[in-house]
């Protein structure tokens, strides 16, 4: 399996110049505004350059001053460079954005690396300099943009009455789940269809949570067949039931059961408060599922459960604090525990700020 191993960053937002290590699950726990939903966001930046919108994304943030480390004036550029590997080679990018006097961001210098482990040799090429937008897709080896390409962070907090997952979608919007759950009842469908072990796995999972949820009833619309909307059936019952009788808690954890047990995961799965609105015993169910994709795939995790991180081991866990005006990523072990663990789990420490990353 293809991983990211390592990810460094610099002057992007609250982020000075920091260096990940990262392994197949990461839960970062940390204050409101310590930087963990940061840490989060580089990836979306990141697709925004891989899909030659970083005019389009800088404008949407607010500009160059928005982007860099306290604005132009203390930082005129910033980095970010990732590293890839599959055990027996390695692939690196590195891209060198830099702030304009019109409050843009252009792209300084694009670069990519690789390294055979097995015959030591070492490539490192250029890919673009001073250009508006990425020039990635002009690189023969597509496995670097297709790794970057693959990367989303999935967002199920929108459960309002206009919420997309509770709309119709198009039947064959069915080869991934969307970043916001939009095309759901396709890519149940798909999954019901064509891959109906997957699908009774999800169910069972979605009933330890609501006992009262029997089956998804998924089939296109009688009046448009193009189209398809999320049904279900509760117990005992043969009313007719959408995704907006469904509880927000209740929806946001279909969606996380969605995107965890799926069959083909994405090569990273990003998500940034996944707790919201679960009730604990949810929480509890969805660090099990957290695990287990962690076996399949890479997870990163931004999080302020106590319930939550009070499932996982020291070495999956990073604690976030704003120190000397800057976000500060640090790597708990068990010698940090040394002593506690006996007694408190993770969370309870966190709590008791025995591992920092409070407000």
């Amino acid at each position: 399996m293809r991983t990211l191993e390592t990810l460094t960053i610099r002057n992007f937002k609250s982020i000075r110049e920091q260096t990940l290590k990262l392994g197949p699950l990461n839960i970062f726990i940390g204050g409101n505004g310590s930087g963990k939903s940061n840490l989060i966001e580089v990836f979306r930046f990141l697709r925004a350059i891989v899909d030659e919108k970083l005019a389009e994304y800088t404008a949407m943030k607010g500009g160059a001053d928005s982007l860099l480390y306290f604005g132009r004036r203390q930082s005129p550029d910033m980095s970010i460079e990732v590293m890839f590997s599959d055990g027996e080679t390695t692939d690196g990018y590195l891209v060198h954005l830099l702030g304009t006097s019109d409050d843009d961001v252009f792209i300084g210098s694009e670069t990519a690396s690789g390294n055979d482990e097995e015959s030591f040799f070492k490539w490192k090429q250029p890919i673009a300099s001073a250009t508006r937008e990425s020039r990635l897709k002009n690189l023969e080896d597509e496995r670097i943009r297709r790794d970057l390409e693959s990367y989303r962070v999935y967002h199920f907090h929108d459960t309002s009455d206009v919420a997309a997952m509770k709309g119709t979608s198009d039947v064959d919007d069915n080869r991934f789940l969307r970043p916001q759950a939009e095309n759901l009842a396709a890519f149940l469908y798909w999954l019901q269809e064509m891959r109906p072990e997957h699908m009774a796995n999800i169910r069972d999972t979605i009933r330890q949570i609501a006992p009262f949820f029997d089956e998804f009833r998924l089939e296109p619309l009688r009046l448009n067949p193009s189209k398809i909307r999320l049904e279900w059936k509760e117990k005992g019952s043969d009313m007719y039931f959408n995704a907006s009788s469904l509880s927000d808690g209740t929806l946001r954890f279909i969606c996380l059961a969605t995107l965890l047990l799926q069959p083909d995961l994405p090569p990273l799965i990003l998500l940034d408060e996944p707790e919201l609105g679960l009730h604990p015993a949810a929480v509890t169910l969805l660090a099990s599922l957290l695990s287990s994709a962690s076996t399949r795939t890479q997870v990163l995790v931004a999080t302020q459960s106590v319930t939550l991180v009070n499932q996982f081991e020291p070495e999956q866990v990073w604690a976030v604090d704003r120190e000397d005006r800057q976000s500060v990523f640090r790597h708990l072990s068990r010698a940090d525990m040394s002593g506690w663990l006996d007694d408190y789990a993770l969370g309870e420490l966190w709590e008791k700020n025995v591992l920092g990353a409070r407000p």
